[in-house]
């Protein structure tokens, strides 16, 4: 009977060494397992998040090619108008007659032309209060027909040296001028991060610099719709 009650509690004796030698199994197999239902629960996530990205990014050129399409639609329609109808690029772009208005179908831009006469007395940079017609006009216009568009300011001068006033050279004065009817727009009501200011200087005349009305021509600010930007 003792022989047989020493060999119970051995048999007993490995049987709890067994279940304690298997409990670190156990553990690290319940371990590992919560280690990869995290892991799988993070790369669920991280996928999610790309199949966000990726749809957004596709709606996003949709969008972006459903403007292009409209834009170069709109193009098309004023070149047809031009050519097709006989209207003046004035008249098909909405500025009306009395403006000096050019339209470049491949470039999609839009050039309203102001002599600086109309804008600055000689050799300033200052707009005249009379310039406020010419000027809400054609802020009018942008407005009703071309909201959100960029807008470029472009100032330029002729070939003759300054020597007269405080302006280092023609580059300064045309940047200047260019920065006046920028703010003024601004102050109308153009967003600042549409509008840019341009100084040419001399170097895009549009006619001689030998003659007193080609410098007079290319004594000029141009404020430049651009139709696909």
């Amino acid at each position: 009977m003792r022989f047989k009650g020493e060999t119970e509690m051995k048999m007993t004796n490995c049987k709890t060494i067994t279940l304690l030698a298997l409990i670190p199994i156990i553990t690290l197999s319940v371990s590992g397992c919560t280690d990869w239902k995290k892991k799988h629960d993070a790369l669920n996530v991280e996928n999610q998040n790309v199949k966000g990205l990726l749809e957004r990014e596709r709606s996003e050129k949709t969008q972006l090619a459903d403007q292009v399409a409209k834009d170069q639609q709109i193009i098309a329609d004023l070149q047809k108008q031009i050519v097709e109808q006989k209207r003046t690029p004035a008249e098909a772009t909405g500025f009306g007659e009395g403006y000096d208005v050019s339209f470049d179908a491949n470039a999609g831009t839009i050039t309203v032309t102001l002599p600086n006469s109309i804008l600055f007395d000689s050799g300033r940079a200052n707009l005249k209060s009379s310039t406020s017609k010419e000027l809400d006009h054609i802020y009018s216009v942008i407005k009703a027909k071309y909201p959100g568009r960029e807008i470029e300011v472009a100032g330029h001068t002729d070939t003759d040296p300054i020597t007269k006033s405080k302006w280092a050279d023609n580059w300064e004065l045309s940047a200047e001028r260019a920065l006046s009817v920028t703010r003024y727009l601004i102050q109308k009501g153009i967003a600042e991060n549409r509008i840019k200011a341009v100084g040419y200087g001399a170097a895009r005349p549009i006619a001689s610099n030998s003659t007193a009305s080609g410098k007079a021509k290319n004594r000029r600010v141009e404020i430049v719709v651009h139709m696909m930007k």
